[in-house]
């Protein structure tokens, strides 16, 4: 790990959505496990997620559920920040597995496999995500969403992200697939066989993802998780130069580093 950067790469805004569903075997979480080709956590087990467009910062969507303000409350940011952020998770879900989080005016979901182009369009960024809500005639619905979680990458990487984690329950009727580029693995598990997987090294886990699976192993059913009372802090690990990755805190780190040992993480390692 290096720490020889004199100056911090930019943080830029990102949201994550943590998709889950529940099963006979309790709740489960969509993952997916990233290409190794990818810029940013290559190889990594995540969930779906990326960065904001600033295109939707400032548009007039049409919107259902806690406005912007509530959002910034929430998540400790401006309003302007805050709406970028939730239109970012919803058409980051969209984008990497097909799960469409809007409605018609009537409160019914479409069926998101007849956006396949404009799901084209909004990967290649030819298209807004405002523009698609307004042509589809769909209304983002921030209700189905909650405020999980809150991290910001250590100072050390060379791509920072300053990332808000939002929860969310599979619609009536939707399926996640696999129809990304960005992954070459997707699928549902519930949080404690993932971790299982994690600790007997068949897949990597960055801390954030680590922390999520970890909080919601708790809870039995989606509807538990999503109703829960939450404070979101922002989470940012702290580096000590020079002590490699035992250097690198943050609450639970003792626990997620006692299980890795000396495994090399992609994304942390260096």
């Amino acid at each position: 790990m290096s720490t020889s950067q004199t100056e911090p790469a930019p943080l830029r805004d990102a949201a994550t959505v943590v998709l889950v569903r529940d099963t006979p075997d309790g709740i489960e979480v969509f993952l997916q496990r990233r290409v190794r080709q990818m810029a940013f956590a290559g190889g990594v087990t995540v969930f779906p997620g990326g960065g904001v467009d600033r295109r939707d910062a400032d548009a007039d969507i049409a919107w259902t559920g806690p406005p912007p303000a509530w959002w910034a409350e929430a998540f400790h940011t401006d309003e302007h920040t805050a709406q970028a952020l939730v239109c970012a998770a919803v058409r980051e879900t969209f984008e990497e597995c097909g799960v469409l989080l809007a409605t018609r005016s009537d409160g019914s979901f479409p069926d998101p496999g007849v956006y396949t182009t404009e799901r084209d369009q909004l990967v290649d960024k030819s298209l807004s995500f405002a523009r698609f809500l307004r042509d589809a005639g769909l209304s983002l619905r921030a209700d189905l969403l909650r405020p999980l979680a809150h991290w910001i990458t250590p100072i050390f990487e060379k791509r920072r992200y300053d990332t808000r984690f939002f929860l969310a329950a599979l619609p009536d009727g939707q399926a996640a697939d696999d129809k990304t580029t960005e992954a070459e693995v997707a699928r549902w598990d519930t949080p404690a066989a993932a971790l299982e997987a994690w600790a007997a090294d068949q897949h990597a886990l960055l801390p954030p993802t680590w922390s999520q699976l970890t909080h919601l192993a708790d809870f039995d059913t989606a509807a538990a998780a999503l109703a829960a009372e939450r404070h979101v802090e922002t989470i940012e690990p702290s580096v000590t130069p020079g002590a490699g990755l035992a250097g690198l805190k943050f609450d639970g780190s003792d626990r997620y580093f006692a299980v890795i040992a000396d495994r090399e993480v992609p994304g942390l390692s260096r």
